[in-house]
């Protein structure tokens, strides 16, 4: 029997974190979207404004983390446990999703992990910071044309949408510098 070297113990307990902090963006874009805002129409999300005169639900902040979280998983826990979170997490979206967003948000969360994850894995062994904001755009884009298409028919609010989401991948990029950074001290490899 071997043992694993505290460093992977570590890596693989910031996975566990990464993993349910990745869940928790779920609920919390489902509250968000109808309890938090700058306006908060009655028949409709609680909007944000997220930069140029652009608005957008308030949601969209834990739609963009949630793009960079399921990355670090893959990171530390490998495919198969990014794979099951992807999985899981659209299940959970359709869950907690309004009932006349839910084949929208499900649909939106599941394509747009997918698009993240192809991004992600071929890219990830080039440069960890380069992986996740091209799969965190390319994630974010799907996300957003998905959900509007589905839910509205309509891509009227796309720019806020996007911008809304790249502003929190953006945000997190140097923390996934700085991780990459960690790991290469510690002598840790992508799961």
């Amino acid at each position: 029997m071997t043992t694993a070297s505290p460093h992977a113990a570590a890596a693989r307990a910031e996975g566990l974190l990464f993993l349910l902090a990745f869940a928790l963006c779920i609920p919390a874009a489902n509250w968000l979207i109808g309890h938090a805002g700058t306006v908060c129409p009655a028949d409709g999300p609680c909007l944000i404004p997220v930069g140029f005169g652009l608005m957008a639900p308030s949601g969209v902040l834990m739609v963009g983390l949630g793009l960079v979280l399921r990355d670090l998983v893959q990171r530390r826990l490998g495919l198969g446990w990014a794979v099951g979170a992807v999985a899981a997490g659209a299940a959970l979206s359709a869950l907690l999703a309004p009932p006349a967003l839910v084949l929208a948000s499900a649909l939106a969360f599941l394509l747009s992990e997918l698009a993240d994850l192809a991004v992600y894995t071929p890219l990830q062994k080039r440069g960890l910071v380069l992986a996740v904001a091209a799969s965190g755009v390319a994630g974010l884009v799907v996300d957003s044309v998905a959900f509007l298409f589905v839910a509205f028919g309509s891509l009227d609010f796309l720019p806020g949408q996007v911008l809304g989401k790249l502003w929190m991948v953006l945000l997190a990029l140097p923390l996934v510098a700085w991780l990459r950074r960690a790991d290469a001290r510690r002598g840790l490899s992508p799961a």
